[in-house]
């Protein structure tokens, strides 16, 4: 209890005076783990778990656990208060202790017979006759076992208890369920003999049922037979880890207060995420003085990475997600600092080196390598390579959907003081990215940058060698522009409600868009990788002498890396549909999803470089005022038909066909209207009578 006690481990008085009556009831403790326990060959025998809870039973009294039959022997003696007797008459006898020789009983036999004889307790062939029994095999029924528990708990009396405390019974029961069987049954018997004097305490995996696949399942029928269930989860690891690791001395409590004070500003806008998932930070000098020299979001996080290793495969099941992993890798992280002044953070890397040890070839053997590279290490002697602790950050995030891979939070997660300048530390990381992707362990999605394992570099490889040839791209981009983000096919005329419209050729760079393109107007689209020499005045000369809006997109050919690398992608998955390798169909499966990635990439960048380009329409740059792309396209192939159909004013009224034979059909002499009108289209009909006068006179 003094433990509980001592610096105020628990401050609640109730929780402690419970403590305290608990303590105060007299109690045997038995802890076991019940593997060590068992018998070699008796695990598949049904009474398997009853014989070991005898056996530590016996041992807890002082009584021989190996073999039952001289603990029985022992008890009687106990029972007839003669035990101490027969040991010194043993001793006389034999000439060492009884403790020291009872477990070489077969070659002890002799001694043993004379000293019960001597003491008058047996006669002598009764004494044969029990060693004789002594080395067969023993028998103890469950309700036998629970009934010597009740009379050695009567014999202490004053309300005493026993507790047996079973390490890892999940484990050992396994797939059995006659041990299931029998643990239920010494659990009811203990239960109905003792009247709650005696406990049975077990532990196990908390997935129990994914370890056991006891028929049906059925784990639950067991768990029933113990009232009392403790889920011990790992959601407030952190409280742990700050109460047995973190715990500061007043001193350096007192300094670090000191500390935050005068650096808070600094520390929230050194550290910043910019996604949508909950970071914690310091919330005040306290949360610093109990995390440091950690960050808050590194518990949380770190747990989501250890499940996220587990899951991935990247290594054995054995690395828990609870408690005892994550207490050493704080543990260690923060001892590779012990020497450093304050002031020092630990970098999300750091805990890389202690997680090395859990991790499968595929990924440790990628760092490694990268130790050995001279583009990426080029001292090839210094132990800490920043471009290589960036690799092992990506690596230790690369499966966790809480954060994104984006350069801010690589940035925030390298972070190593708290004086860090973080404009000078992105660019650092920056710069680190570009090696590690020209060495190919590291993928840019978008914004996102992506580790890469042995086999998905293998594929890589693959895929870069496909061969997308650029007429490929644009013609890809033609029909992302035009099907997806400019899909009118005409240009409405915005009198008489849009009755007149007018058809327009599609071009991107030289490529026609499908092939029915014989309009007088067209909308060419021009990306940067568009070879001709494309000065201003080259670009306001053709948008003068071809009747063509010209949209010139922004120098940034990011849009067009993205779908050459969707292309590659998609040819490289067409021609390896048949691969049997199951490893590769979960890396197919990203790839897959990472094309549309690039796809939809590609499409936000080009909507993007719509947004900005320049837009050349008869022979000069035009402001629109539209911000959105289909009106400001709109607006400029507007201007461009008011040039070439400069005559359109001419019409007033709309007219269909019935109306046009209709006046074809009239005499020539002029319809007076009321209120002095004239006739509709007055211009246009007369237009249309001059033209056909003068293609008469040039016969």
């Amino acid at each position: 209890l003094d433990y509980f006690i001592d610096d105020n481990k628990i401050s609640d008085q109730k929780v402690l005076s419970d403590m305290q009556l608990a303590a105060n009831i007299p109690a045997d403790v038995v802890l076991f783990n019940i593997d060590s326990k068992s018998e070699s060959s008796g695990k598949h025998n049904k009474d398997a778990i009853v014989n070991v809870f005898l056996k530590v039973f016996n041992e807890m009294q002082g009584f021989c656990g190996s073999m039952p039959h001289i603990a029985d022997l022992e008890r009687r003696l106990v029972e007839v208060g003669r035990f101490d007797e027969f040991k010194t008459v043993f001793e006389d006898e034999y000439g060492e202790s009884w403790e020291e020789s009872r477990k070489d009983f077969d070659f002890i036999q002799d001694s043993v017979v004379d000293a019960l004889v001597n003491m008058d307790y047996m006669s002598e062939a009764a004494a044969r006759n029990w060693c004789e029994k002594a080395t067969e095999s023993y028998t103890i029924s469950i309700e036998d076992f629970a009934k010597r528990v009740k009379a050695y708990i009567e014999r202490k009396g004053n309300n005493h208890h026993v507790v047996f405390l079973v390490d890892e019974i999940g484990q050992y029961i396994g797939d059995d369920s006659k041990l299931m069987l029998n643990l239920q049954t010494v659990t009811e018997e203990l239960g109905k003999e003792c009247m709650g004097r005696a406990w049975v305490i077990v532990t196990s995996q908390q997935d129990i049922d994914s370890i056991t696949k006891v028929k049906g399942n059925d784990f639950s029928k067991i768990q029933g037979r113990f009232d009392t269930r403790l889920s011990l989860s790992s959601a407030n690891v952190d409280a742990v880890i700050k109460k047995r690791i973190l715990d500061k001395t007043d001193t350096a409590a007192q300094t670090l207060r000191l500390l935050y004070e005068q650096k808070a500003t600094i520390i929230k806008n050194l550290i910043v995420f910019n996604d949508g998932v909950e970071k914690k930070l310091y919330a005040n000098e306290n949360d610093f003085t109990e995390s440091y020299p950690f960050v808050p979001y590194q518990f949380n996080l770190l747990a989501s990475v250890l499940t996220s290793i587990r899951t991935h495969g990247a290594s054995g099941k054995h690395l828990s997600e609870g408690e005892r992993s994550m207490l050493a890798l704080f543990k260690e992280s923060a001892s590779t600092l012990k020497e450093r002044e304050m002031g020092v953070i630990v970098p999300f890397h750091r805990f890389y080196d202690t997680l090395e040890n859990f991790l499968d070839h595929s990924h440790k053997g990628v760092i490694s390598k990268a130790y050995n590279n001279n583009y990426i290490n080029p001292e090839q002697k210094d132990a800490d390579v920043f471009t290589v602790n960036v690799l092992k950050t990506l690596f230790m995030i690369k499966y966790v959907l809480e954060i994104e891979s984006n350069i801010d939070n690589i940035t925030s997660l390298m972070i190593e003081h708290i004086d860090d300048d973080r404009i000078e530390l992105k660019e650092k990381v920056e710069e680190a990215l570009k090696i590690l992707i020209s060495q190919m362990l590291v993928q840019k999605n978008g914004n996102l940058y992506v580790f890469l394992t042995d086999e998905e570099q293998e594929i890589n490889n693959e895929i870069e060698k496909e061969n997308v040839e650029m007429p490929e791209v644009i013609t890809k981009i033609a029909e992302m522009i035009f099907e997806d983000i400019f899909t009118d096919k005409k240009y409405r005329y915005p009198e008489f409600n849009g009755r007149y419209s007018f058809s327009f050729n599609q071009v991107v760079d030289d490529r026609p868009y499908k092939s029915n393109q014989g309009f007088d107007i067209g909308l060419r689209i021009l990306t940067p990788w568009y070879d001709g020499g494309m000065d201003d005045a080259t670009l306001r000369m053709m948008s003068g002498q071809g009747k063509e809006v010209l949209v010139v997109l922004p120098n940034d050919d990011e849009f067009l890396t993205e779908m050459r690398a969707y292309l590659k992608i998609e040819r490289f998955l067409r021609k390896n549909t048949s691969t049997q390798l199951a490893k590769y169909e979960s890396i197919k499966e990203a790839k897959r999803l990472e094309m549309r990635e690039r796809n939809a990439n590609a499409k936000l960048y080009l909507t993007e470089g719509l947004k900005e380009a320049t837009i050349y329409v008869n022979g000069d740059i035009i402001r629109v005022s539209a911000k959105e792309v289909n009106s400001r396209i709109n607006e400029a192939i507007g201007r461009l038909v008011q040039t070439v159909y400069h005559k359109l004013s001419y019409i007033d009224k709309a007219m269909g066909e019935a109306d046009i034979a209709k006046l074809l059909r009239t005499s020539k002499q002029m319809l007076l209207q009321l209120e002095g009108g004239t006739e509709a289209n007055a211009h246009a009909l007369d237009d249309v009578l001059a033209y056909i006068a003068m293609n008469s006179r040039n016969h």
